[in-house]
This record gives structure tokens, C-alpha cells and sequence, in this order.
């Protein structure tokens, strides 16, 4: 889906804070139509410290709990942190089981070494990690685990291409590829740092049924398309539906969006002696 992976300069922060505040106006679509993240995934991330039972993870950016929920049908111990107030109160509405807390990867409200991983669905992309990373140093126990998880178009298959170029809202498996390291969150964590060991990197197919109004439902809930004037968001949304009902793979009924998860995972590393 989207990442928007680069980091933003100066005169650009304005426009992120404003994307990156959109999703509580539109919590309980974002809930419905968002997909979930492939578990194979989930348990790579969670591998180099799945000797913990019940392993204690921190879900950051946990938006409306889509991967808090997953975790804990694995068996984790999850406390989800978000600070949108609206998609902090559909994750409890929907996870009333899950300890859910207001907070920021730059400030995170939980005690030092309090957790074996912290896992961030779709949302690392937000951070300032330069603060961020210090405080997710801090939270995480020695040898814990850092982990990002995207879903993200499969663009190899023709008519996603397509649907990605008429969209300008999604982000394909193509494009992340593509990415230079310079100025991302794949290049901070790629080059490691005095917390945390180099990244490693999967990526695990992730298909999800779909008709072509709850794609098109879901494409409404991105970032991109919420800070769009109501007019041209109208325009643009007809004309993904018009395209989706015009392709032989999604005219007639349920079909599957062909997506993959990529994870990203780093090791926290021992405390100085």
C-alpha cells in the first residue's frame, strides 16, 4: 500500500504532518478495508527472540490494531502504542483484550528494556528516527527485536501496474525496490547504528480477496487520498473504480489483490560493559 518512504526536507514537513494526521477522520474504514500482514512475516520478524514466552512486544503506530491483533493471536504479550486519539479508540473497540496506550516512537510511554520487540506496521515511514531510535534503544531489551512490516502492491502482475499509475496513491513492490538508501528509513537501519546491529530484509507474499469497491475502499482510507480536495478525491476514486470494472481479473466479483509484505528486522545490541 503506501509507504511514503522518503524522508522529508524541511519545507515538506508541513505537508507530511498533514498526511500523517489524516487516518482518525476515517478510523473505522481504515479498520474495515486496511489488509493484514502476512503471519509468516510476522514470525520472521519475531524469530530472533522467539525464545521469550510469551514474547513482549510494543505494536508502534499501532493505528487500529490490525497488527496488534495479529500478534496476539500468536501468543505475544502486545501493548499498542498510537497517538491518534479517533484510531486509538477503534483499537480498543475492536482489541478490548489488548493494553493500548496514547504515545509517539519519539516518546514512548513504556519503562527502559520493558519489551523483547518492537514492530511497526506500516507506520515506521512517520518516525523522525533520529528520536525515535533511541527511544526504541531504550524500551527494548538487549538482543530485542526493531521490525517494520508494508504491504505493498505486486506491480509484476499487469493490471496492478496499472492500477498503481491511474491511483498515485499506491506503492509498489517495484518502486520500493528502487528506492536508493539515502535519506529512508531502509538506509537508517541498513547502516545500523551504536543500538542496533544491520537490517535484514523478506519479503513474503500476501494475497488478499477483494471486489472492486472494497479496493476502492480501501485506496480512500490512504494518506494520500484523505488530504485531497473532496472534488478531485471524488474524481479520482471514480476513476480507479472505472478502471477496476473495465480488467477481466477484477470485473466479476471477488478476486485476489496480489500484495507482499516486506519486513525489515535489526537486533538491538548488547549494553556497553
Amino acid at each position: 500500500m503506501e509507504t511514503g518512504p522518503e524522508r522529508p526536507e524541511a519545507p515538506a514537513l508541513a505537508a507530511q504532518l498533514r498526511r500523517a494526521c489524516s487516518f482518525g477522520a476515517a478510523a473505522a474504514q481504515y479498520a474495515r478495508h486496511r489488509p493484514g500482514y502476512c503471519e509468516a512475516a510476522v514470525r520472521w520478524c519475531l524469530a530472533p527472540v522467539s525464545g521469550s514466552r510469551p514474547v513482549r512486544v510494543a505494536d508502534l503506530g499501532a493505528g487500529t490494531g490490525i497488527l496488534s491483533g495479529a500478534l496476539a493471536r500468536l501468543g505475544a504479550d502486545v501493548v499498542a502504542v498510537e497517538p491518534d486519539q479517533a484510531m486509538l479508540a477503534e483499537l480498543r473497540r475492536r482489541l478490548p483484550g489488548v493494553r493500548a496506550v496514547e504515545g509517539s516512537a519519539e516518546a514512548l510511554p513504556l519503562p527502559a528494556h520493558s519489551v523483547d520487540a518492537v514492530l511497526c506496521g506500516q507506520a515506521m515511514h512517520w518516525f523522525d528516527l533520529d528520536r525515535a531510535l533511541p527511544e526504541i534503544a531504550r524500551v527494548l531489551a538487549p538482543g530485542g527485536v526493531l521490525a517494520g512490516l508494508w504491504n505493498l502492491d505486486d506491480d509484476r502482475v499487469g493490471w496492478v501496474a496499472g492500477l498503481a499509475a491511474i491511483s498515485k496513491s499506491r506503492t509498489t513492490l517495484s518502486r520500493w525496490r528502487a528506492i536508493p538508501d539515502a535519506g529512508t528509513e531502509r538506509g537508517v537501519l541498513r547502516a545500523g547504528s551504536s543500538w542496533f546491529a544491520p537490517v535484514e530484509e523478506g519479503e513474503f507474499g500476501n494475497g488478499q480477496p477483494r471486489s472492486a469497491e472494497s479496493l476502492v475502499a480501501a485506496i480512500a482510507t490512504t494518506s494520500r487520498m484523505l488530504v485531497l480536495e473532496e472534488t478531485e478525491r471524488a474524481r479520482t476514486l471514480a476513476a480507479i473504480r472505472d478502471y477496476l470494472h473495465r480488467q477481466p481479473q477484477t470485473s466479476a466479483g471477488e478476486f485476489t489483490l496480489p500484495l507482499v509484505t516486506v519486513a525489515m528486522r535489526t537486533v538491538r545490541r548488547p549494553e556497553p560493559a
